[in-house]
Formats: C-alpha cells, sequence, structure tokens
C-alpha cells in the first residue's frame, strides 16, 4: 500500500517530465524543420557560371552521359514493359561510369503517315496512360537507388514520338507528312505552324503543367523535390523551321522555361537544341534563345553523317574533316557559352557503324575514333575548367537486339528511334571497345 501511494504520486512528476521533454522536441523539431526540408537540395545538379555543381560540391561537375529515351516504357507494367531489362541497363551504365541519362518523357499519338512510338503517354490532350505515369515514377525511383540523374524531355519536334505533329494535329492541321526522301520540305513546312498556332503551344503548355507539377506515385515525392532529375528540357531539337518565324521560337521558348520555373524552381532548364544548326544555322539566334534567363545552359548536338560532313560510303575515310567541322562547331559554341556565363553540353551525338551496318557483329571503329574526338575535348575541358560539362553519346542499346531494320510493336527497344535502322546509332553491350573507351573517360572525369 505505501508502494503504491508512493507511485500515485510520483505519476503527475513523471507526466510533467515527458511533457517537458516532448515540448523541447517539438521545438527543436521545429528550428530545424528549414534544413530538414533543404536537407534534398543538398543533391541538386545546380548552375553557376560556365559550371555545373552537384549539391554543395566545391569542385564542378563533369560527365559522360547516354541517351535512354525509352528507359519510362520499360519501367512499366504494361505493353513494352521489362523492368528487370531496365535495371540490367542502368546498372551496367553506373558500372562504366555513366550517371546521367537523357530520357523522353513520353511519346505522343502519332502520325498515320509515319513509324512512331507505341505505346503512348498521350493519347488525346489530357488523357494520359496511367500505366506509364507508373513507369515514369518507377523509373525515377530506380535512378535515385543508383545516384543517377535524367535530363528529361517533354515533347518533340520530329513526329516519331508525336511531338509538335501530336499537338497540330488536335488542333486541325491534320496528320504530319512523312519526313523521308522528298517529304522533308513538306514536313518542315507542317511543323512551322507550331510557331503559328497559340492553341497547339497551349496543349502543350497544358502537358508540362501536368507533368513539371507531378507528385511520384511511388516515393510520394513531389517532382520538383527530386534531386535525382537534373533538369527538365523544353523539347528534343525543337527548331523555328522557318526563317521568319525566328522571333517567334524565342518568344516559345522564354514562355515554356518561365512556366517551368514558376512550377519548380529547383531544377535546372535547357532548350534540347541541336544548337546553331538548330536555329536556322544564326548564331545570334543560337544566343537569343540560350540567354534567356530562365535557360540554364546550352545544348548541343553533333551528327556528321545526317549533316552531310561524313559520306556514308566513306565512314572511315571522312574523319578528318568530321574532326575539323566537330571542332569548329564545338568552339563557336564555347565562345557563346563564355560570352553568356552558362555550361554547355554536347546531349546528342553518334557515328553509324562500319560500313553502316546495323548489326551488333559490325566493327565500330570510325564510331570510336569520332566519340575519341568528343571525349577529348570534354577531357580537356575539364582539366582547363571550361564551359564544355558534359556529354550523352547517342546511345544506348544496351542488351536488346533488333529482330529487323525497322522497328515494330513488340520488338526491343534500342536507342535507334523506330523510324530508323535499328542499330545504326545504338551502342550495345558487346561494343567492349566503344564501352572500354567511355569506362576510361569517365574515369579521368572523376580523377
Amino acid at each position: 500500500l505505501l508502494v503504491y501511494s508512493f507511485t500515485c504520486l510520483l505519476k503527475p512528476l513523471y507526466i510533467i517530465l515527458y511533457m517537458h521533454t516532448l515540448r523541447k522536441f517539438l521545438f527543436l523539431l521545429l528550428l530545424m524543420s528549414p534544413f530538414l526540408a533543404n536537407a534534398s537540395a543538398k543533391d541538386f545538379i545546380k548552375q553557376r557560371d560556365t559550371h555545373f555543381y552537384k549539391g554543395d560540391a566545391r569542385q564542378p561537375y563533369y560527365f559522360v552521359g547516354t541517351n535512354l529515351w525509352y528507359a519510362p516504357i520499360l519501367a512499366s507494367e504494361g505493353q513494352g514493359g521489362d523492368l528487370p531489362r531496365l535495371c540490367r541497363e542502368l546498372d551496367s551504365l553506373k558500372n562504366i561510369g555513366v550517371d546521367n541519362l537523357r530520357i523522353l518523357v513520353g511519346a505522343d499519338a502519332g502520325s498515320a503517315n509515319v513509324t512512331s512510338v507505341a505505346p503512348v503517354l498521350q493519347s488525346k490532350p489530357g488523357v494520359l496512360n496511367d500505366t506509364l505515369l507508373a513507369g515514369l515514377d518507377r523509373m525515377l525511383a530506380e535512378l535515385e537507388k543508383r545516384d543517377m540523374y535524367a535530363v528529361l524531355y517533354l515533347t518533340n519536334s520530329w513526329d516519331w514520338s508525336g511531338g509538335f505533329g501530336y499537338y497540330l494535329r488536335e488542333t486541325g492541321h491534320g496528320d504530319s507528312p512523312d519526313a523521308s526522301g522528298d517529304g522533308w520540305s513538306r514536313y518542315v513546312d507542317y511543323a512551322a505552324e507550331f510557331f503559328r498556332d497559340r492553341q497547339a503551344q497551349q496543349l502543350y503548355f497544358d502537358f508540362v503543367k501536368t507533368i513539371v507539377g507531378r507528385t511520384n506515385g511511388i516515393t510520394g515525392k513531389a517532382y520538383k523535390d527530386d534531386a535525382h532529375i537534373m533538369a527538365w528540357q523544353l523539347c528534343n531539337e525543337p527548331r523555328p523551321f522557318a526563317k521568319e518565324l525566328g522571333g517567334a521560337f524565342v518568344k516559345w521558348v522564354s514562355e515554356a522555361a518561365a512556366l517551368i520555373k514558376s512550377i519548380d524552381p529547383n531544377h535546372l532548364v535547357s532548350t534540347g537544341s541541336e544548337g546553331i544548326i538548330g536555329c536556322n544555322v544564326d548564331e545570334q539566334l543560337c544566343e537569343r534563345v540560350h540567354a534567356d534567363r530562365n535557360i540554364d545552359y546550352i545544348t548541343v548536338h553533333i551528327w556528321p553523317a545526317n549533316w552531310g560532313w561524313a559520306k556514308r560510303g566513306s565512314l572511315h575515310s571522312s574523319l578528318p574533316h568530321v574532326f575539323l567541322k566537330t571542332e569548329e562547331y564545338i568552339s563557336a559554341h564555347d565562345r557563346m557559352a563564355q560570352k553568356l556565363q552558362k555550361p554547355f553540353v554536347i546531349e546528342e551525338f553518334g557515328y553509324p557503324r562500319d560500313a553502316n551496318a546495323y548489326s551488333p557483329a559490325a566493327t565500330t571503329d570510325s564510331r570510336n575514333a569520332f566519340y575519341g574526338c568528343i571525349f577529348q575535348a570534354l577531357t580537356d575541358s575539364r582539366a582547363q575548367n571550361g564551359a564544355l560539362a558534359g556529354c550523352n553519346f547517342w546511345g544506348w542499346g544496351g542488351s536488346g537486339r533488333a529482330r529487323a531494320e525497322r522497328w515494330t510493336a513488340g520488338d526491343d527497344f534500342l536507342c535507334d528511334p523506330p523510324h530508323e535502322p535499328q542499330g545504326w546509332y545504338s551502342v550495345f553491350d558487346t561494343d567492349s571497345q566503344t564501352i572500354n573507351l567511355i569506362r576510361q573517360t569517365a574515369k579521368k572525369l572523376k580523377d
């Protein structure tokens, strides 16, 4: 009875001590909440002057990356889904030092006149495929596990994933024409209408709001708070498509970039442009586009065979001319980067397999030489604390294998888009010489 009475007397004291401790804990938590909220912000890739920085690191971030546009499809549970393959590809890339991936958010419904991607994320304005959205979420979760970074582009100027053609069809312009062969000029005239049609642009802006403002259904993290997104990108290879539309092009870039920053101030924003060639071969227009205060870095693509710098029948003997043109193109953008005080990234570059072959068994000597030219420019930039901060080769085919020269639904995804020969520009997991070159370059950048 005496013990019980003593315990009863102490109980209020226990409660007082407990409440005092709880109040102290809650007060401390309140004081620390800004720091806890911003803890993940330390991992974001930021831009200062002509450099990227990973988190609060004092040394600039230089990288070798790749293009893996089809990653969200692999991460999905529907048509084309293959999560085990995605995990293998990510592990393989991480193993060779590749931690930066340029990825398509999702395809739009394509034209009846072309071979385009399936499945599609956007079939009608505002009607998005939940399975592919979940794939996008899952892919980002897998990148986070491996400390890898994504550059996510939001549409395409080319119709292999719908892109501008999708928005134009939805606003009454009909299906985009086939751009191959004699259809090129017809496609250019068609695509230029995107910059004249405010309704088509508004449909694009609506899509941007939905994606950039999304919360990941797997991690529960808002996309704007996901440090493993390096950057949002307006479009894959946006072009004004007509000389007289340069001003309209600049206006669209400015509006789109400002919209993204208004929703997500944490991430970098880039255009996805090829650079000068993607700006009517007008250096001043390219500078105007990338001078926008909401564009954080300059993007460059280099395609010697597509642009006529290399003759497809003599890929190896064309290399001296290719090296010269490549160095000139890089130098022009380096001058621009220094003037604008922004870094630049060669985010697409590719060269065919020897003899224009598509099989993984074909040699890649000429490709390796071209890759070596790009990698040398990057490692030199890093050694000199330069503005060329990264490169993403096009692209990673990995363990995928083509069943035929042209892609059809059900085939493995390679980096070659469905309208191009499968294996033409893809790096396969058996391309040991190319992979060793990538690994060595990635190591040099980290040493």
